[in-house]
């Protein structure tokens, strides 16, 4: 019996001695799988919300939206109506006042290129947008430049009073967009965004031209480039969820 026991306790030995051949972790896997909401994100741009109650010339509504489709490419939009009234002078004379009212429409697609944290969803994001407007001009009052300062020292001249509409004008544009938006609440984002664009087409009457375009703002004599900027508000509407698994650090090799 006895050399049965030292016969079963040389075999635990060794098979102990096997078995610690490999290291072992005493270091818990981290198995948590962070589920990611896919889905439609929408909002507004409360600064034209903002710009509307502060200044009486000014009327604005822009809604905006983003459907992501994949980890880091999302598709994007904006429709908005704007109406401004405003001033075109040389020095302190009144050349001409006008308004521009009408609406647009921005598509694209932009890519979010920052790295979250584990569990979180906020972007940096870079993209572009094709615009199209559909506004008219109405000219309120002008003055005339008269050459004869004789009768007129001033050099100007009161044009005719009633204001005239030039409706029926178009114009389309090209929009490099860089922004940021961030997860304020769940579901609730706030964002900012800035937006360079480039006039591809501008149809306008030869009597006047178009100064200030809906979505694209003042339009530069000379220059086809404009700027805009966005701060928005959303909320995310999700269809349904990904998995994203927690990338594994490297492993030290000092540590073996």
């Amino acid at each position: 019996m006895l050399r049965y026991f030292i016969s079963f306790f040389c075999f635990a030995i060794s098979f102990t001695g096997i078995c610690q051949d490999k290291p072992i972790d005493l270091q818990p896997k981290d198995t948590v799988e962070y589920k990611q909401e896919y889905g439609l994100r929408a909002g507004v741009d409360i600064s034209k919300l903002v710009l509307s109650f502060a200044d009486e010339d000014y009327t604005g509504l822009e809604l905006v939206g983003d459907y992501r489709l994949t980890q880091k490419l999302y598709l994007a939009a904006e429709l908005g109506n704007e109406e401004k009234t405003q001033n075109e002078g040389l020095g302190n004379t009144l050349l001409y006042n006008y308004t521009s009212s009408g609406s647009y429409l921005k598509v694209g697609a932009e890519i979010n290129s920052y790295e979250n944290w584990f569990g979180m969803n906020n972007s940096i994001t870079i993209g572009g947008r094709y615009a199209v407007a559909s506004f008219s001009q109405t000219l309120n009052e002008y003055n005339i430049f008269d050459s004869n300062r004789f009768f007129n020292p001033d050099g100007f001249l009161a044009g005719v009073q009633n204001s005239e509409e030039f409706s029926g004008l178009t114009a389309s544009w090209l929009e490099f967009v860089a922004g940021v938006k961030v997860e304020l609440f769940a579901n609730i984002y706030v964002g900012m965004s800035a937006r360079l664009g480039f006039l591809v087409t501008n149809k306008e009457e030869e009597r006047f031209p178009n100064l200030w375009i809906p979505g694209f703002n003042k339009v530069t004599d000379g220059s086809n480039f404009g700027v805009n900027y966005n701060y928005s508000i959303s909320y995310l509407i999700p269809f349904y969820k990904k998995s994203n698994k927690k990338k594994e650090e490297p492993s030290d090799p000092e540590q073996n």
